[in-house]
């Protein structure tokens, strides 16, 4: 646990919304149990307030309680992101946790090309989930039916882009920052871009930077809060044994 951290006095039943730096690689209910186990032996309603993909770090807010109640009034508002996309190759799930399935000369792409093509995606847009994604088709989840290599019909979504700012480009890789609505999906909105040039592009990196007025520079890293949460567990223990004893 990082020195000079400093925790507020929570009180977990009542609510309390934590902003956590998920980490990379851990999907957002992988936080939310190590949250709910790390409470124990308190049985808490914990929930996460907007789903991170596995491979995205960022913001991830967490309510716990009676503040589970406002969950669909925090997941509604609107999230800024910033990320890396590279073109001239495209996986099938949008992203690096499948391997490239089609490769695509970006020589003769220019810089004026790629600005032109975010000014497109901004806006009222329309766009489908990706396949390998947490959206439920008939109670199941697409990427249990993608890992199958079961055909879905995928539902086209209207999602608002209101920013799309192109920060850096250092081919084949594109750094960019998204203010966009709830329930927009960047791996989407990236394998359209690389349509959009008539050629291909997967993303490689995404962090969440904002949620609605949380930030991220606000969020607590999750080792530091967890090593929080279970030496107050440990301190409560040992203070219940002392005056039993008593």
């Amino acid at each position: 646990m990082q020195e000079n951290i400093t925790f507020p006095d929570f009180n977990f039943a009542e609510g309390e919304l934590l902003l956590i730096n998920k980490p990379y690689q851990w999907t957002s209910f992988d936080v939310v149990g190590k949250i709910r186990n790390s409470l124990k032996p308190q049985k808490l309603k914990v929930g996460h307030a907007g789903t991170l993909d596995p491979l995205a770090t960022g913001l991830l807010i967490i309510c716990t309680g009676k503040l589970t109640k406002q969950i669909d009034t925090f997941q509604a508002e609107e999230k800024e992101y910033i990320g890396t996309l590279v073109l001239g190759a495209t996986t099938p799930s949008y992203d690096m946790e499948t391997e490239v399935d089609a490769t695509f000369d970006i020589s003769q792409i220019t810089e004026e090309q790629i600005y032109a093509a975010s000014e497109q995606f901004k806006g009222d847009i329309s766009q489908y989930p990706p396949a390998h994604s947490a959206v439920k088709v008939n109670g199941e989840r697409l990427y249990v039916k993608a890992r199958l290599g079961e055909e879905v019909e995928l539902k086209k979504r209207f999602v608002t882009v209101n920013e799309f700012e192109i920060t850096k480009i250092a081919l084949p890789e594109v750094d960019f920052r998204i203010v966009c609505s709830k329930g927009t999906y960047i791996r989407s909105l990236v394998s359209d871009f690389g349509k959009a040039l008539n050629n291909g592009a997967y993303m490689s990196k995404l962090t969440r930077t904002r949620s609605g007025n949380f930030l991220l520079s606000n969020a607590y890293e999750l080792p530091d809060l967890i090593a929080y949460l279970r030496n107050k567990r440990e301190e409560a223990k040992a203070n219940t044994e002392i005056n039993e004893k008593a």
